[in-house]
C-alpha cells in the first residue's frame, strides 16, 4: 500500500507538473501575443503616411538637386555640419572644429557613427565623398560650392582636414547642404552609383522603392542620437494631383502633404487637421538657352521682363500669398535687394516692344515654353507668361512634360525656355554664383559675363559681411540686367497635418524635419 501510495503521490506530482507548465507555456504565448500586439499598436500609430506631389528623381544625393529627391534622401544622408532652427550652425557628423588660418578647417568626427551597412563611419569616408564631389566625371550638382577645395586628408580615424585655395565666406554654410554629404565607398563601387539604393548615417534607412507609388523608409535602430527618430516607419506615397492628395489628408489616408495655397484655404475649417505656413526659399523663373536666337540678346531677354506683370502671378497663381522676388529670396533678410524698385520688374510694354525692334525683332517672334506638367503653379505661370507677351508681338506655344524628363531638360539645356522653380539657399553666392557664374554647378543656361564671375567671386573670398552685402547688391542688379532668368515671385509654404502629428515644425530652410515627430 505504501509503495502504491507513493506511486499515486508522485503521479499526482508529475501530472500537477505538465499542467503547470502547460500554463506557464500558455500564458507565456499570451503575454507574447499581448507584447506583440502591443507593439503592433505602437508601429501601426508610429507610421507617418506622406503624401508626396513628385516621384524621386533618383537617390544619389552627389548628383540629384530634384528636391523630390531631396526630401527623402536627406532623411538618409548626413553631412558634416547642418543648421539648427535658428539657422545657426552645429555640427552634425562632426562634434567640433577648428580654423587654424583663412585656408584650412580641421574637423573632429563623432566616434561610434555607424552606416546602414553597419560599418562606422570615419575619416576616410568623408575624404572619399568630397573626392567625389569634385570628380568631374561624378557631375555633381554641388561640385562648384566646392571648387576652392584643394585637398581634403584623414589626419587619423576621426579627424578630416580641408585646405582651400583662398578664403571661402561660403565653404561652412555649404558645409550643411543636404547634398554635402558622407557616402560609404563599397555602396558606390557596388552599385555604380547611388540612384537606387542608399545607405546613409542618417535616422531613416531606404526599406523599399516602388517606382510611382511610394519610398518606405524604416527606423535606424543603430542611430546615434539617443531617442530618435520617434517614427518607426515613413512612407512617401506619390500622389502627382493635387486633388488626391486633398482627398488623401481629408480622409486620413495621409497625415501629412504640401499643398497650395487655393488647396490650404479650403482646409482652413476641416476638423482634424493643421495648417502650418512659412515664407519659402524659393523663388519662381523664367530661364533662357542664351546660346539660342533670340534669347543670346540681352534685349529680348529684357524686352521679356518689361512685358512681365509678376504682381498678377503672385495673385493669380500663389492666390495673393507670395512676394516679388529677384535672385535672393526676401526670406533672406537683409541679403536681398528690394526688387520692385527695379526698372526691369515695371511693366512697360512700349518700352518692350522698343527693345525688341532694336534687336531686330519689331514684330515678335514665336516661341515655345517649356514647364513640367505636374506642377499646377508651373503651368499656370506659363499660361500667364503666354498671355502677357502677346502684347508685344511674342506668340509662345506651351509644352508640359513629366517631371523626368522636365529634369533631364533642365540639365540638359534642351529647351529655348523653362519656368520652374529655384531654392536661394542659406547664402546668396547659391543664388548667384551656383547658378549663373560661368562655371556654376547649375548654370544650364549657357550664361556668361565675365564681369558677373568676378564680382561673385570676390563675394565668396570677402570675409567682412557688410562688404559682402555691398557686393552682393551689385551682383544681384546686374543679373536682373542681364536676364539669363526672370525672377518672378517667392512664395508662402503650406503643409496640412493630422492634428495626431506632434513635433513636426517646418522651417524656410527645412520642410521636411521628421526626426522629433511622432503620432499620438
Amino acid at each position: 500500500m505504501k509503495n502504491k501510495r507513493n506511486f499515486l503521490v508522485l503521479l499526482f506530482i508529475l501530472f500537477a507538473a505538465i499542467i503547470t507548465a502547460g500554463c506557464s507555456d500558455t500564458d507565456e504565448a499570451n503575454s507574447g501575443d499581448n507584447e506583440n500586439e502591443a507593439k503592433g499598436e505602437k508601429a501601426a500609430e508610429q507610421v507617418l503616411n506622406i503624401a508626396n506631389d513628385q516621384e524621386p528623381a533618383g537617390l544619389d544625393p552627389h548628383k540629384t538637386p530634384a528636391h523630390s529627391s531631396i526630401r527623402i534622401y536627406s532623411q538618409i544622408y548626413e553631412g558634416l555640419l547642418r543648421f539648427d532652427e535658428n539657422m545657426e550652425i552645429e555640427g552634425q557628423l562632426a562634434k567640433e572644429w577648428e580654423q587654424p588660418d583663412d585656408t584650412s578647417y580641421v574637423f573632429h568626427l563623432k566616434e561610434g557613427v555607424k552606416f546602414h551597412n553597419g560599418r562606422e563611419m570615419t575619416a576616410d569616408d568623408v575624404v572619399y565623398s568630397f573626392e567625389r564631389i569634385l570628380d568631374e566625371e561624378t557631375a555633381s550638382h554641388i561640385a562648384s560650392y566646392f571648387s576652392n577645395v584643394e585637398t581634403v586628408e584623414a589626419e587619423d580615424t576621426y579627424t578630416v582636414k580641408f585646405t582651400l585655395s583662398e578664403p571661402d565666406a561660403t565653404f561652412l554654410s555649404y558645409l550643411t547642404n543636404a547634398s554635402a554629404v558622407v557616402v560609404p565607398q563599397e555602396t558606390v563601387e557596388e552599385n555604380e552609383d547611388l540612384q537606387q539604393v542608399a545607405i546613409g548615417t542618417g535616422p531613416f534607412k531606404l526599406e523599399e522603392w516602388v517606382p510611382d507609388n511610394h519610398v518606405t523608409l524604416v527606423r535606424n535602430e543603430d542611430y546615434y542620437v539617443e531617442d530618435q527618430p520617434k517614427l518607426d516607419q515613413v512612407v512617401y506615397n506619390t500622389m502627382k494631383e493635387e486633388s488626391s492628395r486633398l482627398s488623401a489628408i481629408r480622409t486620413g489616408e495621409v497625415d501629412m502633404t504640401t499643398l497650395s495655397a487655393k488647396s490650404a484655404s479650403l482646409l482652413e475649417d476641416q476638423e482634424g487637421l493643421n495648417i502650418l505656413d512659412y515664407q519659402s526659399l524659393e523663388y519662381s523663373y523664367v530661364g533662357f538657352n542664351v546660346d539660342k536666337e533670340p534669347f543670346n540678346d540681352e534685349k529680348v531677354r529684357q524686352a521679356l521682363s518689361l512685358a512681365t506683370d509678376r504682381q498678377s502671378i503672385a495673385d493669380i497663381v500663389w492666390d495673393g500669398d507670395a512676394v516679388i522676388s529677384g535672385p535672393v529670396a526676401p526670406s533672406m533678410g537683409d541679403w536681398a535687394i528690394d526688387v520692385t524698385e527695379e526698372e526691369l520688374y515695371q511693366r512697360n510694354v512700349d518700352k518692350a516692344k522698343e527693345l525688341l525692334a532694336e534687336a531686330g525683332y519689331p514684330d515678335g517672334f514665336t516661341t515655345e515654353i517649356t514647364t513640367a506638367s505636374t506642377y499646377p503653379d508651373m503651368v499656370d505661370t506659363a499660361q500667364l507668361l503666354q498671355q502677357q507677351w502677346k502684347d508685344i508681338g511674342v506668340e509662345a506655344t506651351i509644352k508640359q512634360i513629366e517631371w523626368g524628363e522636365y529634369i533631364d531638360t533642365w540639365s540638359n539645356t534642351s529647351a529655348d525656355i523653362l519656368v520652374g522653380r529655384n531654392g536661394s539657399g542659406t547664402d546668396p553666392d547659391r543664388s548667384l554664383n551656383y547658378f549663373f557664374n560661368t562655371e556654376g554647378s547649375a548654370n544650364v543656361w549657357n550664361f556668361s559675363n565675365d564681369n558677373f564671375d568676378q564680382l561673385v567671386e570676390k563675394g565668396r573670398e570677402t570675409l567682412d559681411i557688410e562688404k559682402r552685402k555691398e557686393i552682393y547688391v551689385e551682383a544681384q542688379e546686374e543679373i536682373i540686367n542681364l536676364s539669363p532668368n526672370l525672377f518672378l515671385v517667392s512664395p508662402m509654404n503650406y503643409v496640412a497635418v493630422r492634428d495626431n502629428v506632434e513635433g513636426f515644425t517646418p522651417y524656410p530652410h527645412n520642410g521636411e524635419e521628421i526626426t522629433e515627430v511622432f503620432k499620438k
